[in-house]
C-alpha cells in the first residue's frame, strides 16, 4: 500500500506542482551522503511517520454481499492511517530551493484531496485526503534531521490519510431457507 501512496503523491508532485520544470522526485531518506550523490534539482518526499487515525476506526464487521445480495461473509471495517511526509527541495542555490517549496506550497493547498487522476493502484477510487504544512508529530524538526544524519534545511510536511481495509473475512453460514416447527408430547 505504501508504494500506491508514494506513486499517488510523485503524480500529484508532477502534473501539478513541477509540471514545467526539470524536477525530478524521489522518496529517499536524506542524508548527507545522499545529498552528496545529486546531480540536478530534486525534491525529496521522505516518508518519516506512519500511524493509524484511531479517530476514525469503527467498532464491529460490515457485511459482504454477493450479486444477487446474499449476505456471503463478514469484514472488519476500513481502517484510516496517516502517512507523514518532509518534502524538502535539493538544489545548487537556496533561493531555487525556496521557488520549489513554494510552488510545491501553493498547488499542495489547492487540494483537500488527491485527485482520482493520480491515485494509483488500490487507491484508486478511494478517497485520499491531504494536508500540507501542518506539522503531525510531537518530535521536533531538528530532531528528525539529526536521526537522518542530514544538514536541516527548509521543508513543507505534508500528511496523506489513506484507507485501507484488513484483508481478513469471516465466512458467514449458509443462509435459512425455511423453518421448522415441530410440536410434541411433554412429559
Amino acid at each position: 500500500m505504501i508504494w500506491e501512496v508514494d506513486a499517488s503523491l510523485e503524480s500529484l508532485l508532477r502534473a501539478e506542482a513541477l509540471r514545467r520544470t526539470d524536477t525530478d522526485v524521489v522518496f529517499e531518506a536524506p542524508t548527507t551522503d545522499w545529498a552528496n550523490r545529486l546531480d540536478g534539482p530534486v525534491i525529496n518526499a521522505f516518508l518519516y511517520d506512519i500511524h493509524e487515525d484511531v479517530e476514525r476506526r469503527h467498532a464491529g464487521l460490515t457485511t459482504e454481499k454477493d450479486a444477487s445480495g446474499r449476505i456471503i461473509g463478514r469484514r472488519p471495517p476500513t481502517r484510516f492511517f496517516r502517512l507523514a511526509y518532509l518534502l524538502t527541495a535539493w538544489t545548487t542555490r537556496a533561493s531555487d530551493a525556496h521557488r520549489l517549496l513554494g510552488q510545491l506550497l501553493e498547488n499542495l493547498i489547492r487540494f483537500d484531496e488527491i485527485p482520482v487522476e493520480h491515485l494509483r493502484g488500490r487507491l484508486a477510487g478511494e478517497t485520499v485526503t491531504i494536508s500540507a504544512a501542518i506539522p503531525q508529530s510531537d518530535r521536533s524538526i531538528s530532531d528528525l534531521w539529526s536521526a537522518v544524519g542530514g544538514e536541516m534545511k527548509p521543508s513543507l510536511d505534508v500528511v496523506l490519510v489513506v484507507p485501507l481495509t484488513p484483508a481478513v473475512s469471516f465466512v458467514a453460514g449458509p443462509p435459512v431457507e425455511g423453518r421448522e416447527v415441530r410440536v410434541g408430547e411433554r412429559n
